[in-house]
């Protein structure tokens, strides 16, 4: 909009606008959460909040729009039924002042009482979620907080459950059945179990750690034991990076449902939680899941980015640094895995060459760019991207350092050092800051270029120039296949099109996500190995219209397909027979978590 000029000024002032009254102070909060057989059968919990207001006034009750370490918003307002207010037996009137805020109206000085409803049936580990004998729930998706007053103010949680149902939380144990915190911030980042479930403790580097697993048997015997030895393994790797161990119990809150596909977790400041597919417990593949989780506990639940200090909860707090706070910390779960002993060398390759052929097959994207993209969900295959690349750009940052220190400093160096400067003085690091220490640490090396190529930029990593100095290489192979170019999975309907590969002959073709296929060309498709039929009844046909058949929406489609031979490239990560003896210390010390000779 352009400039208005001035018309004219006022020759008698106006009367100052009426101010509104500050609302009254808010102390002694206390949060009851009734979790019984009734409230489980309607999937919901209740709340009532309690808290002594100074005065007359508007009270105004807001719940978070998000989760930290969960970067959308969910609206967790949305859930909440049956708010009624009121103050010695009677109502008190109030109104929304926006979507995730109650006005409440405090006649005056006193104790306020705020019961409501939280829906919980959302399988997330960011939300609330409840069967017939177990709930779990985040505090931000539960806890109501008076607006105004800040987060450092402290509050008490009760739980009135069933006789014989467990909680375990990170919380701080004040009662039977009574917990507090200092802070909302705390209040809010230690999400609970109620109900059965199977819980046990040991301890791990030398503090308490608690394994609570849903539903019971789930984790047991042979599996539950196992999980626990590599758990003695692989922390006190993580611990040593930064010189300390920072909770003073950890609990692993872990649910096993049929109806999860596949694994994710949640991390907190002494807890992290966990929802998973039955098939993946006991599964070595949730040991990385653990460590990444576990890992977080110092990177991102305390050292973390100064756009992320202190945690606002009413909007998004987007950030260029996930790269670091989430894919810095994969990087660390995967050296945790290795220098504990929990996989070798290969299996340490393997998963970071799994990581090179993800990014390698992404569309390009700036690191800094993946990380602030996040908040809206990108389709386009990148919004997540920061953490395998981020891990990657971990491992490449970690070489040069080495390599430029004669391996008498490492990443470690910098985590370790930016834990004690930013988080030991209670506030977020500073892309300066997170530089200059990478500089400090290989010596005053500037890395001005790869932080324009590779962070700031799209441009592919330098791994030829600088895997070599670890006494690795990438070798790189490429071959020309059949490709129909989707990606499905065989259920009791037949082989569903779960995805379609962007550029390929079957979105070519029109081929969608969910579609059934049912023949491609002459070949009949009725296993998940149709692909080697197709390429073997094709292999001279390249250039051939072929019809595809599929169910859609319980319908036969037919569409038109041309055969095609793709490109691919294929990458080996692997140890570098001709490294020099400088490469061979910085590989050792990388792998073992030391520096020195």
């Amino acid at each position: 909009m352009p400039p208005r000029p001035l018309i004219a000024l006022a020759l008698v002032a106006a009367p100052a606008a009426a101010q509104a009254p500050p609302p009254p102070r808010v102390s002694d909060v206390r949060y009851t959460v009734t979790f019984d057989a009734a409230h489980a059968a309607r999937r919901s919990l209740e709340l009532v909040l309690r808290f002594r207001a100074a005065a007359r006034g508007t009270v105004a009750l807001s719940l978070p729009a998000w989760t930290p370490g969960a970067y959308e918003i969910s609206d967790f307002a949305r859930w909440v039924s049956r708010f009624a207010p009121s103050a010695g037996g009677r109502p008190l009137r109030w109104d929304k002042a926006d979507m995730d805020t109650w006005r409440v109206r405090v006649e005056g000085p006193g104790e306020v009482e705020v019961r409501y409803e939280v829906r919980a049936d959302s399988l997330d580990n960011a939300m609330a979620w409840a069967r017939d004998d177990f709930a779990f729930f985040n505090g931000t998706t539960v806890f109501l907080h008076p607006e105004g007053q800040g987060f450092d103010w402290p509050a008490t949680m009760e739980i009135v459950t069933e006789r014989g149902w467990r909680v375990a939380t990170g919380m701080r144990q004040t009662g039977a059945a009574t917990w507090r915190e200092a802070t909302y911030h705390d209040l809010v980042d230690m999400p609970t179990f109620v109900g059965r479930f199977d819980l046990d403790s040991a301890q791990v580097a030398g503090r308490w750690m608690r394994l609570a697993t849903y539903p019971e048997g789930s984790l047991a015997g042979s599996a539950r034991a196992a999980t626990w030895e590599r758990l003695q393994r692989y922390v006190p790797p993580l611990a040593a990076v930064f010189g300390e161990v920072p909770w003073a119990t950890y609990t692993i809150l872990q649910v096993a449902d049929p109806g999860y596909e596949g694994a994710s977790g949640l991390e907190h400041q002494n807890s992290h939680l966990d929802v998973v597919t039955p098939a993946a417990v006991g599964h070595p593949f949730l040991d990385g899941l653990y460590a990444h989780e576990i890992a977080h506990a110092w990177n991102v639940k305390r050292l973390r980015p100064a756009d992320l200090w202190p945690y606002r909860y009413d909007a998004p707090q987007p950030t260029p640094w996930l790269w670091v706070s989430e894919g810095i910390t994969d990087y660390y779960a995967d050296l945790a895995l290795l220098r504990g002993g929990v996989v070798d060398s290969a299996a340490f390759l393997a998963t970071t060459q799994g990581k090179i052929e993800e990014v390698a097959n992404a569309p390009p994207v700036a690191l800094e760019d993946a990380s602030l993209s996040t908040w809206i969900h990108p389709t386009d295959g990148t919004g997540y991207l920061y953490y395998p690349k981020g891990s990657l750009a971990g491992l490449l940052l970690d070489i040069m350092i080495r390599d430029a220190s004669d391996n008498r400093r490492s990443l470690d160096d910098v985590m370790r050092g930016l834990y004690r400067t930013a988080w030991k003085a209670g506030r977020g690091f500073t892309g300066a800051e997170w530089w200059a220490a990478v500089r400090q640490a290989a010596g005053g090396r500037a890395f001005d270029d790869f932080i324009a190529c590779c962070i700031d930029g799209r441009e592919p990593f330098p791994y030829a120039t600088v895997l070599p100095r670890a006494g690795l290489r990438l070798v790189e192979d490429s071959t020309t296949a059949l490709r129909l170019g989707v990606q499905s999975l065989a259920d009791s309907a037949g082989i569903r099109v779960v995805a379609v590969v962007p550029g390929s002959m079957a979105e070519a073709a029109g081929v969608q996500a969910d579609d059934y296929l049912v023949r491609v060309g002459e070949v009949a498709v009725r296993g998940d190995d149709f692909g080697a039929e197709y390429r073997r009844a094709y292999a001279s046909r390249v250039g051939e219209a072929i019809p595809i058949v599929v169910q859609r929406r319980g319908q036969e489609v037919q569409l038109t397909g041309t055969v095609r031979a793709v490109v691919e490239v294929t990458r080996r990560l692997e140890v570098d027979p001709a490294a020099s003896p400088r490469a061979l210390r910085v590989r050792a010390g990388l792998f073992r978590g030391t520096t020195g000779d």
